[in-house]
């Protein structure tokens, strides 16, 4: 890695992000031992006022730094207080707060990336009828604000992209990490077409699917939702039922790939259906856990033998209860995110870091030696 830095390196994690932007600048402290810098992390604010509104604050100067703004705009588990009341903080209100911290810098830092691994509205990324198109208006708030880079994990549809196409988005995978958690958790793991397959719970998620389909040289297979499309319920139409499309998975170690676990009922469905089928083991890979409807459905499940385990990153909130569940795994992304981070403030390419093929391939090959 050359000497020669795009500005100095300044960090800020917004609200909720406090340990995970400390675990990444433990990483950045250790890889630049000979900087003299205690910290990378900026100190900000974004205080309230008793009515709900807010302003942010930057507590140092940043003008020709080179900025990075981590946020999970998904962490429920922060509150403020308005007309006397404790209130969640929402997508809407953290995304406020980025919007905040941008002004706050008041286009003094040489340059500005926001890493949001779960991107802000991106399930409201396209339009059927008289819609809003969320995602794309957010993206294009951002980079109009002067932001360079955007940097998210396992995007829900990554073409919303196209909204801002004059501008850095990188869409990050996260399937080495998925992939080498389960290698360590289950060890007794055989990765053949013999033994193990991949499964999408929806058409949407067969990209992702095929490419953990390839790199690990199993088998694919997918589910397809069949939905009412005379009802309206919670903004969508509702899943009647979900049917299967592939190869026999009896006998098999299965793994479901999707993006998130929103309430849980889709993936406890897709399990379930894989078990009356003769499946052997299932194990979840989804990035982002939000388990919107609480935990007892998947407790559920587990008790009744439906999945094994269910693999998720840390880079959205998780509850203290979930990390207390024997069936849940947590992957840890912040070195990952560090990497990221020193590179591009290196003023050096990522694509080795976004291409994890080769990884993939060196950790099957040692487990199969093992």
């Amino acid at each position: 890695m050359k000497d020669t830095l795009f500005g100095d390196l300044s960090v800020i994690g917004m609200r909720g992000c406090e340990e995970f932007t400390e675990e990444v600048d433990s990483y950045l402290k250790e890889w630049r031992r000979h900087d003299s810098e205690a910290t990378f992390i900026v100190s900000s604010s974004c205080p309230r006022f008793g009515s709900g509104e807010g302003k942010g604050t930057i507590h140092h100067s940043l003008r020709g730094h080179d900025v990075y703004i981590i946020c999970d705009v998904f962490n429920h588990g922060v509150t403020y207080n308005m007309y006397g009341k404790n209130v969640p903080m929402s997508p809407d209100d953290h995304f406020q707060d980025i919007k905040r911290i941008i002004g706050a810098i008041g286009g003094k830092a040489r340059r500005i990336s926001v890493i949001m691994p779960m991107l802000y509205e991106g399930r409201q990324h396209k339009r059927s009828g008289r819609e809003s198109l969320d995602c794309a208006l957010a993206l294009q708030e951002l980079v109009n604000m002067g932001i360079t880079n955007i940097i998210t994990f396992d995007a829900h549809d990554p073409r919303v992209q196209n909204a801002i196409p004059l501008s850095g988005f990188e869409n990050v995978r996260s399937s080495y990490q998925m992939i080498k958690a389960l290698l360590r958790t289950y060890p007794d793991i055989e990765i053949s077409p013999d033994k193990t397959m991949i499964i999408s719970p929806d058409e949407g998620g067969m990209a992702k699917c095929m490419y953990y389909s390839s790199v690990m040289g199993i088998d694919l297979g997918m589910f397809y939702k069949r939905r009412d499309y005379s009802v309206i319920i919670n903004g969508k139409n509702p899943i009647v039922a979900h049917e299967y499309l592939g190869r026999d998975v009896k006998g098999k170690d299965v793994i479901v790939v999707d993006d998130m676990i929103s309430s849980g009922d889709s993936v406890i469905d897709v399990a379930k259906q894989l078990k009356e089928k003769g499946a052997k083991r299932i194990f979840v890979f989804a990035t982002f856990g939000l388990f919107c409807n609480g935990l007892e459905n998947m407790d559920e499940a587990y008790r009744e033998g439906i999945f094994d385990k269910i693999f998720t990153t840390n880079l959205v909130y998780r509850t203290p209860e979930l990390l207390t569940r024997e069936w849940y795994c947590e992957v840890n992304m912040c070195k990952y995110v560090a990497y990221i981070i020193d590179t591009l403030n290196h003023d050096q390419t990522i694509s080795h870091l976004l291409d994890q093929s080769k990884k993939i391939h060196r950790i099957l090959d040692k487990h199969k030696k093992h």
